[in-house]
């Protein structure tokens, strides 16, 4: 097995495994640990969790798999302060959470501070509070929009991309049959990802998207 490389994240000297394990999977704790344990034999070191994971459970989960000695072995990303608008999920990052977070920082709690699901202006102001090591966001051939001033922010400013969702939450390795494949409480099954799918099944859609693709290629070569 190929090892799995380490990265810089970011410009404030935060090393990463270049492949991370989301840990938002509501599983059994003994399916989790020995999943998290075999990442880490695998040579993955960069884990991303949430307080709403769970939810309320996740980090908990985290901890147990972490112990004898895993956890300095491991990057741990966690995210808290979220707000739900107009029904989606998103995380604070106005300048008094940057604030307070910039004292853990200086009281050596937590190393660096990170964002997630926020826009170019978010970003910077909270860059402008302290520096800003990494922004999370979903980033994948049918959702790009980030590429109009997001990722252009984050590479201005020496910040990382930590993506979630890179295979399209599933669909860009298993295709169309994955939700035959799909239980009902599963979130992809809404009405909304049904929906993304079905366009992108589509033969004209499909050209569209190749066309895209090497448009870019051609772009940056």
């Amino acid at each position: 097995m190929a090892a799995v490389k380490r990265i810089k994240l970011g410009s404030q000297g935060l090393e990463v495994s270049a492949q991370g394990l989301g840990c938002i999977p509501d599983k059994p704790d003994s399916d989790m640990i020995a999943l998290i344990h075999h990442a880490i034999n695998s040579g993955v070191t960069f884990f991303d969790t949430s307080d709403v994971y769970g939810p309320r459970t996740n980090e908990i989960l985290l901890g147990k798999a972490f112990k004898e000695g895993v956890r300095e072995k491991v990057e741990l990303a966690t995210k808290f302060g979220s707000v739900f608008e107009e029904g989606k999920r998103g995380y604070r990052g106005d300048p008094a959470y940057v604030g307070e977070m910039k004292k853990l920082v200086e009281e050596g709690k937590i190393k660096y501070i990170g964002l997630s699901e926020a826009s170019a202006a978010t970003i910077r102001r909270a860059h402008a509070v302290h520096p800003i090591t990494a922004v999370q966001l979903e980033w994948s051939l049918w959702s790009r929009d980030v590429e109009e001033e997001i990722i252009p922010t984050c590479r201005e400013l020496g910040i990382g991309i930590v993506v979630y969702s890179p295979l399209g939450r599933g669909f860009f390795a298993s295709g169309p049959k994955l939700l035959d494949s799909l239980d009902d409480g599963d979130f992809r099954c809404n009405r909304g990802s049904k929906a993304k799918t079905w366009i992108t099944t589509r033969p004209s859609s499909r050209r569209l998207m190749q066309w895209r693709i090497e448009k870019d290629a051609h772009h940056h070569s």
